[in-house]
């Protein structure tokens, strides 16, 4: 019977840890050139940019912050919540889980998010300030249910320099199709990378 039980409790461990190990999947780059980099507070946004990077054929990185956003985080409804007192203060910089330690191999760079206040959530300025983006082209996405796109555009452009080529980019809903996703990568010139 000690057996039996032993067993069952090293089964239940080593599936927990299974479970714990595919949450937490690193970040493994291949040689593609462009870069779909996602901040999805509550998943919303992941599956567009999942859309993004397989029509690109690019790497996809999960933006997250060092400390995860709890539900009452995101509780906009009250005025004290962590994201109302982030987006109240234009330097806040939530420090992040992970950087892109390879950033210099993308000449690409799609950025995703939700907007948060009419712009991008304060991780996203955090992003782009840890990230040399000089020469790259970037463009960005956010999902929203009504929020339009905001002045995120020059409000992130501004983080950088000169030689960063920022295209405009746009809001989608969260029930975007993968097919509209392709037809504004493409409008904007934006296209799959191809191994060479």
């Amino acid at each position: 019977m000690k057996k039996i039980l032993a067993l069952a409790v090293a089964l239940m461990m080593s599936l927990t840890l299974a479970c714990a190990e595919e949450e937490t999947t690193a970040f493994t780059p291949t040689d593609s050139t462009v870069l779909v980099a996602c901040f999805s507070a509550t998943g919303n946004t992941w599956p567009l940019a999942e859309y993004a990077a397989q029509y690109l054929n690019a790497d996809l990185f999960r933006i997250e912050p060092e400390v995860p956003y709890t539900e009452a985080d995101l509780n906009y409804s009250d005025s004290d919540c962590r994201a109302n007192q982030e987006m109240n203060d234009e330097t806040s910089r939530p420090a992040l889980a992970a950087t892109v330690a390879n950033i210099a191999q993308y000449d690409t760079v799609v950025i995703a998010f939700p907007i948060w206040w009419g712009q991008a959530p304060r991780l996203i300025e955090t992003f782009v300030e840890a990230h040399d983006l000089s020469g790259k082209t970037v463009i960005t996405f956010c999902t929203s249910g009504s929020s339009g796109y905001g002045r995120t555009g020059e409000i992130l452009a501004a983080l950088t320099d000169e030689s960063v080529n920022w295209i405009e980019g746009t809001r989608f809903s969260p029930s975007a199709t993968a097919q509209e996703i392709e037809a504004w990568l493409a409008e904007n010139g934006i296209v799959p990378y191809a191994a060479q």
